[in-house]
């Protein structure tokens, strides 16, 4: 097929993308600043260039132009033409073929040589040379897509937000070694909609799980020639398609089986998107998409310096989401994963970079308002990352109504209360309660706070009990990177032991976390794998550990397994409303003589002024009414009283009498290995010693509840 054999129409300026009609496919691309652009054909093993055509029109900045003969798995990319003027922006190279920002789908992988760069590498200056190889041969290719696909009955749970419990997971890690999924199908979408992985994550009860990063991505240059991959996949280069590495099948219809069949179990699908930077890293990064396509509109640069990035992300360059066409493309591809995947929500990664504008962040950006108005995203769940490297990144709390947040302050407070810090319980409270200093304003809920003790950046659980400090070694960085202060205790020795003591105290620390965090108001978030006691050695940051550092282990002994206790509190948190409550607890008076929440001193009073101060305090417990207030729930349920004491020793307790309870039964004592008791039954004044670093809730019975 050569370029003279082609029908060229003028074809038109939307959509974006290729965009095959049953008859031919449309192809156009947004450069303000380029001069020509060609559309380059490949055969089917992506290796020969078939035929180049010039786009024939440029309307409005696009770059446009219609083929009769070109269907879907035909496979492309672009050449465009344009000044290399580094110092002015501009980074064209014609030699290079460069990646559709719209592909919905990928072809082969990159391989990484010199010739992927606009500049001879090795040179003085990159502005001051120009490289003329030709890098197609090794470059990534867009592939034409038919996206038609039989949905069904499939319908979204829209499980509420008050009501989600999310899992962050890596769909090839939680994979990788599963007894039950065929080996083929390991690590791909495939493999994560099987029928055991499924049944694991109904069983554990979460209702959402939270995906990294799976649009297409590359491997940096410096971690290849480590032997290693960027595994977690935090380096996007295409925000359409799905990278290839996790499609078993080889067609983008296997990520929309896998949502399917998550919705068919009542569990919602949530991406982590990285829109806050690319792949192609800072100006000696390779030119393989948006750098050669129109550098100076994609990217944030130095004002009056315009050969350097802004690098408010840590990675090297900064989209800038506040040009139209880039926020264009942002909404484009969270539309298209909502409306033609089926997607429940999204995670964004350094979140505030993408509401910055030329005076730093902005909390009324074009970002958020396009986000706002559009009904595609409208019952969506959008998360935060509220900060990221630049200055004044850290917004936490600052995201507008209908956001919920990551909340490392949640993360680190409750991280400090179990390593056995003090005065922390203030604090503490506040953290428990939805960080209602940071979300309470505008109207947000408690579930704009989602608590976490662990996530994929840092420990997993089992590593935070058993280890003092990071050990990435195996990163090829010479332990430099990854956070240094985690906020850690390894319970009396650093990594493994057989000292049964210490191990007894790790699994009795881990359960410690878990309570607290799926006993607290806002939205949990558990690592996938925790609830296995997954390990990585020690190792804080494997972003590129792509091997049995990161892969789960299922076959692991009973004492390890927390998945029974995880799913026993999930349960518990279910059938609570003091748990899942719609409002900030303040304390507030309910009908029937109830707070919402009721802060105790041992004594079974409330607490004082005096008793928040007490600096060596590290014991907290609280009652929560198991009602709103609302007509609805008056009188409804039973009350929780939870217990959490972080203290080297034993603490007495008084259980209170309070509203007409005549007992309360003992549902969860993380001193058993199983972290439950089969509804031990006290009553109201009886004392009782709070075990040392444990967590105790009790779930009250009033008179007439004893009498039915």
């Amino acid at each position: 097929m050569a370029a003279k054999d082609l029908r060229v129409e003028p074809g038109s300026a939307h959509p974006l993308g290729a965009t095959w009609d049953g008859k031919g496919t449309n192809f156009a691309l947004f450069s303000a600043h380029a001069e020509k652009v060609e559309l380059c054909l490949f055969d089917r093993s992506g290796k020969r260039e078939v035929a180049r055509i010039a786009l024939p029109e440029f309307t409005d900045q696009i770059w446009h132009g219609y083929l009769a003969d070109v269907r879907p798995g035909s496979i492309y990319g672009y050449r465009v033409y344009g000044p290399y003027q580094p110092e002015a922006g501009h980074r064209f190279n014609h030699n290079k073929l460069l990646l559709d920002p719209y592909a919905r789908a990928i072809q082969g992988q990159l391989l990484w040589s010199d010739v992927h760069f606009g500049y001879r590498v090795g040179a003085k200056r990159e502005d001051l040379s120009f490289d003329r190889r030709d890098n197609a041969r090794g470059m990534l290719k867009a592939v034409v897509t038919d996206t038609a696909y039989v949905w069904g009955d499939e319908r979204s749970p829209r499980t509420a937000w008050n009501q989600t419990v999310v899992c962050e997971m890596h769909v090839r890690g939680y994979t990788m070694r599963h007894p039950d999924v065929h080996q083929p199908i390991r690590g791909t979408f495939a493999g994560l909609s099987s029928t055991s992985v499924i049944r694991h994550l109904k069983d554990l009860g979460v209702t959402a799980i939270e995906l990294l990063p799976i649009h297409a991505a590359i491997d940096d240059r410096h971690v290849v020639q480590r032997g290693l991959r960027n595994y977690w996949g935090y380096n996007t280069i295409g925000f359409f398609a799905p990278d290839p590495l996790f499609l078993a099948s080889g067609h983008v219809a296997e990520f929309k089986t896998l949502v399917q069949r998550m919705h068919d179990n009542g569990i919602e699908v949530i991406l982590d998107v990285v829109y806050n930077h690319t792949a192609e890293g800072n100006r000696l990064g390779p030119t393989l998409s948006f750098r050669g396509i129109d550098n100076k509109s994609y990217y944030w640069l130095v004002p009056g310096n315009e050969r350097y990035y802004e690098n408010f992300t840590g990675c090297g360059n900064s989209l800038n989401v506040h040009h139209p066409r880039v926020l264009q493309m942002v909404m484009d591809s969270l539309r298209y994963w909502a409306t033609e995947m089926h997607v429940d929500g999204f995670r964004f990664d350094l979140a505030t970079t993408l509401a910055r504008g030329p005076n730093g962040f902005e909390g009324d950006a074009p970002f958020f308002a396009a986000i706002a108005q559009d009904p595609a995203l409208a019952r969506t769940k959008l998360i935060a990352e509220p900060w990221d490297v630049g200055l004044g990144g850290y917004r936490l709390g600052g995201f507008p109504p209908g956001w919920a947040e990551w909340n490392d302050k949640y993360r680190d407070t409750v991280r400090r209360f179990w390593k056995g810090e003090g005065g922390l319980i203030g604090d503490l409270a506040t953290r428990l309660c939805a960080s209602r200093d940071a979300f309470d304003h505008q109207g947000r809920r408690p579930w704009a706070s989602v608590n976490f003790v662990t996530a994929h950046d840092g420990f997993t659980l089992r590593d935070l009990v058993s280890y003092g400090r990071k050990h990435n070694e195996a990163n090829g960085e010479d332990n430099r990177d990854g956070a240094d202060e985690n906020h850690s205790w390894n319970c009396g020795t650093e990594g493994p032991t057989t000292n049964r003591a210490i191990g007894e105290l790790r699994a009795r620390q881990m359960r410690n976390l878990l309570a607290t965090l799926l006993l607290s108001q806002g939205t949990p978030m558990l690592l996938g794998g925790d609830e296995l006691g997954h390990t990585q050695e020690g190792n804080n940051n494997a972003y590129c550990q792509d091997n049995e550092k990161s892969w789960l282990k299922w076959n692991v002994p009973s004492s390890q397994n927390l998945t029974p206790f995880i799913k026993a509190l999930i349960s518990l948190r279910k059938r609570s409303a003091g748990l899942q409550r719609q409002k900030f607890l303040v304390g507030a008076q309910l009908p029937g003589g109830w707070k919402d929440i009721t802060w105790l001193a041992p004594e079974g009073r409330e607490k004082t002024p005096d008793d928040w101060n007490f600096p060596e305090a590290r014991c907290l417990s609280f009652i929560l009414a198991d009602h709103d207030g609302s007509p609805e729930s008056e009188g409804a349920g039973e009350p929780l009283l939870i217990i959490l004491n972080a203290h080297v020793e034993p603490v007495r307790y008084l259980l209170p009498s309070l509203n007409g309870v005549v007992h309360w039964d003992h549902v969860v004592d993380t001193t058993l290995p199983s972290g439950l008791r089969s509804q031990t039954r006290f009553a109201v004044g009886h004392h009782m010693d709070i075990a040392p670093r444990s967590v105790f809730v009790f779930v009250g019975c009033a008179a007439k509840a004893t009498a039915a």
